[in-house]
């Protein structure tokens, strides 16, 4: 896979360079990775970069102006390291399900996934779910760490879930999935939009920012 086909307006010195994999957690990066030097709340991702190449990391991609002493490694600065991530991850998607339903709001999430889930699994149609209650496909159920889980994650999932020929999916999308730019790049084909309230307002802080 080349960067090319993967980053917009790229450096055109860079187009052929040659990546395997995307990682935002140095541990789990390989050889001829993509390391996303994320900052989170709680830990920096830019602190985490020598350990990054040591694993293998041939790109670091990072919103800070870091200076490497290995040139051969390629450094690509980039204002939202998290939605380019996800970006990059989607495009890696070997098939796009035709339907894909997303469903946000304050309250009743998980339960309007699951229902939908049911009605189109009681009209035997494939179809499975992504949420708080783990994810849901061919009546088997499993668990997963977050609603909306970062797209390395979620893109396997879409892949499992390709092999199995499902091509009905229910996502579940929180707000800090969506602020977070877990799901940018997800083209969805339909949006059920529960309601909105002013509970919970401690990560967003301001109305009119978990409005938008």
């Amino acid at each position: 896979m080349y960067l090319k086909n993967f980053i917009k307006n790229l450096n055109k010195k860079y187009h052929k360079v040659f990546f395997s994999g995307l990682a935002f957690n140095s541990k789990k990066v390989k050889k001829n990775y993509i390391f996303f030097a994320i900052k989170g709340n709680k830990f920096d991702g830019n602190k985490y970069i020598p350990e990054a190449i040591k694993k293998g990391a041939k790109v670091i991609i990072s919103e800070k102006n870091i200076k490497l002493t290995n040139k051969n490694i390629v450094l690509i600065k980039e204002k939202n390291p998290r939605k380019l991530l996800a970006e990059i991850s989607y495009k890696l998607i070997e098939k796009i399900p035709n339907n894909i339903i997303a469903v946000t709001g304050t309250n009743g999430k998980s339960s309007v996934a699951d229902f939908y889930y049911q009605i189109l699994n009681l009209n035997k149609k494939k179809v499975a779910s992504i949420g708080t209650i783990g994810v849901q496909a061919n009546n088997q159920k499993s668990s997963i760490d977050n609603t909306t889980l970062d797209p390395i994650k979620l893109k396997k999932i879409f892949d499992n879930l390709n092999n199995k020929k499902i091509d009905n999916i229910i996502l579940e999308a929180s707000r800090h999935g969506l602020k977070q730019n877990r799901l940018a790049g997800l083209r969805f084909d339909k949006g059920i939009f529960t309601n909105l309230s002013h509970n919970n307002l401690n990560y967003n802080k301001i109305y009119y920012d978990y409005f938008n």
